[in-house]
């Protein structure tokens, strides 16, 4: 599976906004998901919803969104040029339950850099991750980093496309969960 990680940090670039009014506070609420329209054309994206907000998973989530991308480079996502015909995509803003999970941007190239380790190892074609690393508003006065998680899928259908998105957003629930294990251990041995 391709990944990739990026910072994008600078002053102008766009932030992640935890304290947006009409977010739902899946951790605390999770029976709220089903107010997400985005799950009407993603299903699957509701089981990754739930994993990244779930007890031990460390973080939380803030906006998502899914859209039809138009036409995409078969190459940036280990595709033939048949296969590339339909794509869907989505994006998911993450953030660490306590801020200071990634107290610097180090911290958070450190995880996405692990990540990007675990899709590598995802025996998929046709599907893509790309982690970019934002400044971020937990309140009105708490800033901090988090990220927006792109995922994408192609394939030579609709249908098909989702089903290919689908599995790449299984593949960021297994990723996210092995590395909440690997820093849940990190933790202890400290």
């Amino acid at each position: 599976m391709e990944a990739d990680w990026e910072f994008e940090i600078a002053a102008d670039a766009p932030v992640i906004d935890a304290a947006w009014p009409g977010t739902i506070d899946l951790r605390r609420q999770p029976e709220r998901v089903a107010e997400i329209s985005e799950l009407s054309h993603l299903p699957a994206l509701r089981d990754l919803l739930l994993h990244l907000n779930g007890a031990g998973s460390g973080f939380f989530t803030s906006k998502c969104d899914v859209w039809n991308p138009g036409e995409v480079d078969a190459d940036e996502l280990d595709a033939d040029r048949d296969s590339a015909s339909c794509a869907l995509a989505c994006y998911v803003d993450l953030l660490p339950i306590e801020n200071n999970n990634w107290r610097t941007p180090e911290a958070a190239a450190a995880w996405a850099r692990r990540m990007c380790a675990c899709f590598a190892e995802a025996p998929l074609r046709n599907c893509r991750v790309d982690l970019v690393i934002r400044r971020a508003f937990f309140s009105a006065k708490e800033t901090g980093i988090g990220a927006t998680c792109y995922v994408i899928g192609c394939e030579s259908s609709e249908a098909r496309a989702t089903e290919s998105l689908s599995r790449a957003l299984s593949a960021f629930s297994n990723a996210a969960a092995a590395l909440a294990i690997v820093d849940s251990a990190d933790i202890k041995l400290q």
